[in-house]
């Protein structure tokens, strides 16, 4: 009998099938694996500093120290000051009952002047201002629980980082023997260090401007949303919107109608301008994705792994690429797809 090839479309079956599998699973496990991968991309983050160490011969001790130092310092403080602005935003808002009841009543007096009540009235009964309490209570609940699992991240973190130099030399040894796959490693890691490098410089840019606006235009806790201005700028194509929605109903309920535009308008100007014109020209290839697949990824990574897979989405959909497409040299189409970019064109290919 001649030996036949497995057709191709069952193959793509196949990987398809795999691909649901491991999707499902991880998404089991992602309390666990999440923290998982965010130390793993804040240990590659550092590399830079353990590897400037290591030039200076500086003592082994110290090179697990001090990247593991920095990196501590930057999580507690930025979970330090979310914690604090949260606790202040569960007290403020139950008192916001008073102006809530307003704009209900307003919203209530437009409606039945243009004979739509009904329809108002029966959307307005969704809000409730005693809710309003349960939902600091929940924002506090969601605070606790990135507490409650910062433990598991310090110590994951310690252990990465003191095997980070050891990884770093049998990476290196192996370029010998699998070039391939060390290059797409080494590909990634340049990669996410570019990309959170230039996310993080923006990203502070951005929510500097956003804190002014907003204590220009006396909207309360400022400095909570420009904290969380920083953090939804690494959340691709969506981050923007996200970070907007609270300031803006603060406002409203502290400023009317008028606050909560202008501080859309501020926003606009200020996040637009920045993410949109400036910030692409100096990440440039950075990442080596299409904007479609930044998207996709984004949805994939937020539904298997929640809210850590949406602010993950990049480095995730980096570390699949470099495993899944870059580590194997015949597969330099799928990686165009990915891109976005023609390969270049190789001598004898």
């Amino acid at each position: 009998m001649s030996e036949r090839s497995t057709p191709r479309a069952l193959v793509m079956l196949l990987v398809a099938a795999s691909a649901v599998v491991v999707l499902a699973g991880i998404k089991a496990v992602n309390t666990i694996l999440g923290p998982i991968v965010l130390a793993l991309v804040l240990v590659v983050a550092v590399a830079p500093i353990r590897g400037w160490l290591v030039r200076r011969r500086a003592p082994s001790w110290l090179v697990v120290a001090v990247p593991f130092s920095v990196v501590i310092v930057v999580l507690l403080g930025m979970v330090a000051i979310l914690t604090t602005a949260v606790v202040q935003m569960a007290t403020l808002l139950p008192g916001y009952s008073g102006q809530f009841n307003k704009l209900v009543a307003d919203a209530q007096a437009w409606a039945a002047a243009r004979g739509i009540a009904p329809q108002v009235n029966q959307a307005l009964r969704s809000f409730d201002p005693g809710k309003m309490l349960g939902i600091a209570q929940s924002l506090v609940s969601s605070v606790l629980g990135v507490v409650s699992s910062l433990f598991l991240i310090v110590v994951l973190l310690l252990a990465m980082s003191l095997d980070a130099p050891v990884i770093s030399r049998i990476i290196a040894a192996a370029a010998a023997e699998r070039p391939a796959i060390t290059k797409a490693l080494t590909t990634f890691a340049d990669r996410t260090r570019r990309y959170l490098l230039v996310s993080t410089i923006f990203g502070l840019i951005c929510a500097a401007l956003d804190v002014v606006a907003l204590y220009v235009l006396s909207v309360p806790l400022p400095l909570l949303w420009g904290v969380l201005a920083l953090i939804t700028n690494y959340i691709p194509n969506i981050g923007f919107v996200i970070g907007l929605v609270p300031p803006a109903l603060l406002a409203l309920l502290t400023g009317g109608l008028r606050s909560m535009i202008l501080v859309i308008v501020a926003y606009m100007v200020i996040n637009i301008v920045v993410q949109s014109f400036i910030q692409p020209k100096f990440l440039g290839d950075a990442v080596g994705l299409s904007t479609t697949v930044t998207f996709l990824s984004l949805i994939l990574w937020a539904t298997v792994l929640g809210p850590l897979g949406a602010l993950l989405a990049i480095p995730l959909t980096l570390l699949t690429r470099a495993l899944f497409i870059d580590s194997d040299p015949g597969l330099k189409w799928s990686t165009a797809l990915v891109s976005g970019e023609l390969p270049a064109n190789r001598p004898g290919s």
